[in-house]
């Protein structure tokens, strides 16, 4: 008998379809996951079967874990259920922790939640759990507060709360998505080694196929509510019988083509750039000791070229980024855009400022949901000391708007209105509308679906070719880093201590950090066959 026997699940919202006759099954010392596009019902049959539905949901079908079904069950009956005999861990874990409580109380509380013991007890509990993820004592003691520590160590945090009681089954809701490759690949082998020493089913929900590929025993490929394919992992990669799997492998895959970058000429100069923070006191008297996170860093970024930064998160990628665009200033060292310093002293130079744009990682969370399109892209104008009007003003919002595949008439719609790829094209028009000389990537795609992340590097790849874009992009993906940049830094405890054309690095690292970054990027199955395969 199956842990967990999903059996023609429907769904449907305020009488809207959502899931159509969803079957599955999870065995017990099992990982399986659920793959496919925002909107496919991955998340929407996870919160299904933790009965954690929004109001106004109506479900068919069985939802059964050992036999219970879990739909016929009252909500308390299911508040008995959630932590100790399933578990959950959230995307996000810095939404899912109490910034108010240290890590040990939130751990001890799912324990207390559900077992008549002592706060001591509880405590003691929680230590050798949290010892268990990988957060020792001597290291991590309980009194720390989530923003205390690192995305991953919060993530460890999360997975402790959810394993604390054992429980038979484990759901991880893409659980690895904002993190970089290293703590990716450590989480994603805690997740393996919990589910191998507690015997309990894990069922992961991702849309990074590489992830499945390494880790699930089983996948199970939904789109818009269906599976529309199931099968063992290396079954499924073999043959790949329904459309949408091929389609999903091969955005996975997904190479752009970047024109070739003009003769060097240096747009972006940083020279031996310094900056460091002060930390807390070491005791009550104690000197305050300093963090290095930028150390006499130095590149150059030509015009029309476009450069990768990649590195650990707290590898002083966002410090150094902040100092380019003049948003912090830097204790030593000189930056300059076309020649000219962007910072006087520790006053950004607003002249050049204004020829620096950013698009950040979450478009929705960069826009103002109150305000129209039109309003939102031409927020750089206030940049300018004679910004368009009237017609002037709408013709530049109609080229942007064009330029990144979107219509003109899309400048009167609220940002809720479009998809996540759409909100990320309204980000990169934004960054273009006034003509910049250079633009910062912030991890601008790894919060999208493979394919909608396709169609942004595509897009990337069309403005290279129609204008002369410069850009430094910054991502903890390396495969989108290697298909979008000319070249690419490698940084590390606030050094760059690699750089090189792309593919260079890619093929021949010579810093061990960078065979490392290398190391930990899960691959995708080679599916190529002989030529006479059937």
């Amino acid at each position: 008998m199956s842990l967990l026997s999903i059996q023609n699940l429907s769904l449907s919202i305020h009488g809207t379809a959502i899931l159509h006759e969803v079957s599955l099954d999870v065995a017990a010392g099992e990982i399986v996951a659920i793959t496919g596009e925002s909107g496919s019902g991955k998340s929407m049959t996870a919160f299904a079967t933790m009965g954690l539905l929004p109001q106004g949901a109506q479900t068919s079908g069985k939802i059964a874990l050992e036999g219970s079904n879990l739909l016929a069950l009252s909500e308390a009956q299911m508040c008995s259920l959630r932590g100790r005999r399933i578990g959950m861990v959230f995307q996000e874990p810095m939404t899912a922790l109490n910034p108010v409580q240290t890590i040990g109380a939130q751990v001890a509380e799912t324990i207390r939640i559900h077992e008549k013991v002592s706060r001591h007890e509880a405590l003691s509990r929680a230590r050798a759990m949290l010892t268990r993820v990988g957060l020792p004592e001597a290291r991590f003691p309980l009194g720390r507060y989530p923003h205390e520590l690192s995305g991953g160590q919060r993530q460890r945090v999360v997975i402790a709360m959810a394993i604390a009681l054992r429980p038979r089954l484990l759901i991880a809701d893409e659980p690895t998505t904002a993190l970089d490759v290293t703590t990716q690949a450590r989480i994603l082998e805690l997740l393996r080694d919990l589910t191998k020493d507690f015997g309990m089913g894990l069922l992961m929900i991702t849309h990074d196929l590489a992830v499945v590929a390494d880790l699930a025993d089983r996948i199970v490929v939904m789109q818009r509510g269906r599976v529309v394919e199931t099968g063992a992992t290396t079954q499924v990669f073999r043959d790949m019988h329904h459309p949408y799997t091929k389609a999903l492998f091969a955005a996975s895959t997904h190479r752009v083509d970047l024109p070739k970058p003009p003769p060097p000429v240096p747009l972006l100069e940083v020279r031996n750039v310094t900056r460091s923070y002060r930390g807390a006191r070491h005791g009550f008297f104690g000197p305050r000791l300093e963090t290095q996170a930028v150390k006499a860093v130095s590149f150059t970024l030509n015009r029309g070229e476009r450069l990768g930064l990649v590195g650990e998160s707290g590898c002083g990628k966002s410090t150094l980024t902040r100092a380019i665009l003049g948003l912090e200033p830097v204790q030593s060292g000189v930056i300059l855009l076309g020649g000219a310093p962007v910072w006087t002293g520790n006053l950004p130079n607003l002249a050049v400022r204004r020829q620096m744009q950013v698009v950040f990682q979450d478009p929705y969370g960069s826009f103002n949901p109150r305000h129209r399109v039109s309003r939102l892209i031409t927020e750089p104008f206030h940049l300018l000391e004679n910004p368009p009007q009237g017609a002037a003003r709408s013709a530049k919002i109609a080229d942007a708007l064009t330029a990144v595949g979107l219509r003109p008439e899309d400048a009167d719609k609220y940002s809720h209105e479009f998809s996540g790829g759409q909100r990320q094209r309204l980000a990169i028009a934004r960054a273009l509308i006034n003509d910049p000389a250079l633009i910062v990537f912030d991890e601008a795609v790894s919060a999208l679906d493979v394919s909608v992340r396709a169609q942004v590097l595509d897009l990337l790849a069309e403005l290279c070719r129609n204008r002369p874009l410069s850009y430094l992009f910054i991502s903890h993906d390396l495969s989108v880093v290697r298909t979008i940049t000319d070249r690419v830094m490698v940084m590390q405890a606030g050094e760059i201590v690699e750089q090189g054309p792309t593919e260079q690095v890619f093929a021949y690292p010579q810093h061990p950090y960078t065979r490392k970054l290398l190391a930990a990027v899960p691959q995708l199955p080679d599916i190529r066959k002989a030529p006479d395969a059937s």
